[in-house]
């Protein structure tokens, strides 16, 4: 009772959160981790929550920093815990159009930097299904990805400089705009991607790109996933770069999205097996279309396509990015299911796939998979559903998988972070020297262990 109210001196007693009042902060987006927290802080700037950290680390009491809450590895699981929420730290200090930069608090939401970046005819280009209520800080410490890394980079190639509160309640500013910096060890990059566990970044300066003046957006059938992937070269080549998403879903992701989502259309004339959403976009007054035609038409010619249409306005396009982006929702809509977010490299997908499903139904006969791409950088949102909710089968089905990934040189975690639900596999599959590395490093920025304790580095032993 005394820490939170030391706690609450600092906040103010309205942002000091108890009981029912934490209900916003209790449940994750996939309702898989459920937890009262303690107490939900709500500061207000850096200085407080830099004042948070001191009082927190002097009675070794361990800090859950949370944004959006929409992460899927329960990151931010903290049953009893004490919660840093950002939410309140929400401002857009600057859109600089001449340097293509903009300076924002952590808790600013997803898309009013999209809003705001496009009243200057400018894009913050990572996007995801869940940037209505995803912050700027929840993408930095996991490293988010989305359906635009092709052209843009994950979030850690659009963030040029930092600011974040340490364990012992300093502040570090790193808050350069600097496209070259080699001044030491790159500090930004170890903080991004860190899952709140050596810092609680406030605030950032992240890249801006022009905005594209045309899209060509198209849903293509291709016979097999080869040749998505040439198709996928060629646009790359005949457009110069300009290949902003390429996403797989196949044919029971879109019988899923027609089932469940009322008013939803078919993309094309008949049932294919292999869908691609693409999308080309350029910021001169070049026609792409001719381009995206002339390609598809070749392939068409060929076998390797089978079907293709391009959006012939802006609500087209929108509907072909709805399809994509209601992924997550109408993967779990079902349960239970066996969820991961692997990473392959681009000419081993289609071996990926076919050994997982066999590999998976030698285990659990009946059960069925589940599986979206952001195709054109190796991301495969990998599901099952299997015939039971039983935890060995779980840890079973998931060992698996990664022994598929690992064969195929690939990565179990791609773009949803480690969390709780992939310590396990990070133990198991992790350089042996990689995670000591990380421990010790945990070690010296947060020697009580009090930031974030338990998520991303899994205990030695």
């Amino acid at each position: 009772m005394a820490l939170l109210q030391d706690f609450a001196a600092i906040v103010g007693t309205e942002y000091a959160l108890t009981g029912a009042d934490t209900a916003r902060w209790s449940k994750d987006w996939t309702g898989k981790y459920c937890a009262e927290p303690g107490v939900v802080l709500r500061p207000a700037s850096t200085q407080e929550i830099s004042q948070i950290m001191m009082l927190a680390n002097a009675q070794h009491q361990s800090i859950t920093p949370v944004s959006g809450h929409t992460g899927l590895v329960g990151g931010t699981y903290a049953p009893g815990g004490v919660m840093v929420s950002l939410d309140r730290m929400n401002t857009i200090h600057e859109v600089n159009v001449a340097a293509r930069t903009a300076t924002v608090d952590a808790g600013v939401i997803l898309s009013s930097l999209h809003d705001a970046a496009d009243n200057q005819n400018l894009i913050f280009p990572l996007t995801f299904g869940a940037r209505g209520s995803a912050m700027i800080g929840g993408v930095m410490s996991t490293n988010a990805g989305g359906s635009n890394v092709l052209r843009y980079g994950n979030t850690r190639d659009l963030v040029l400089g930092l600011e974040a509160v340490l364990a012992d309640g300093r502040i570090v500013n790193l808050m350069s705009a600097l496209h070259k910096d080699n001044s030491g060890l790159n500090l930004r990059q170890l903080l991004i991607g860190s899952e709140g566990t050596l810092g609680i970044i406030t605030k950032a300066v992240v890249k801006l790109a022009p905005k594209p003046r045309t899209y060509v957006t198209a849903m293509v059938a291709v016979q097999a996933l080869p040749d998505a992937l040439t198709l996928l070269n060629r646009l790359r080549d005949a457009t110069g770069g300009a290949v902003e998403a390429f996403e797989y879903m196949p044919k029971h992701y879109i019988d899923m999205h027609l089932a469940r989502v009322e008013g939803s259309r078919p993309p094309l004339s008949k049932s294919y097996d292999h869908n691609i959403m693409v999308e080309v976009a350029t910021t001169t007054d070049a026609d792409l279309t001719d381009i995206m035609l002339e390609t598809m038409g070749t392939m068409m010619e060929s076998g390797a396509i089978l079907d293709a249409v391009i959006a012939k306005n802006e609500a087209e396009r929108q509907t072909m990015w709805e399809r994509r982006e209601a992924a997550a929702e109408i993967a779990y809509a079902r349960t239970p299911i066996i969820d991961t977010d692997v990473a392959l490299p681009l000419d081993r997908l289609e071996e990926f796939l076919d050994r997982a499903n066999a590999n998976t139904a030698k285990l659990d006969p009946g059960c069925e998979p589940h599986y979206i791409a952001h195709l054109g950088d190796g991301n495969v949102h990998y599901s099952i559903y299997p015939t039971r909710d039983d935890a060995e089968l779980r840890d079973r089905v998931v060992e698996t998988i990664e022994d598929v990934v690992e064969t195929l040189g690939g990565s179990f975690s791609a773009e949803h972070g480690v969390g709780l639900s992939k310590l396990s596999t990070m133990r198991r599959r992790k350089d042996p020297v990689a995670l000591d590395m990380m421990r010790k490093i945990k070690g010296l920025l947060d020697p009580n262990s009090i930031l974030n304790p338990g998520k991303m580095i899994p205990d030695q032993g």
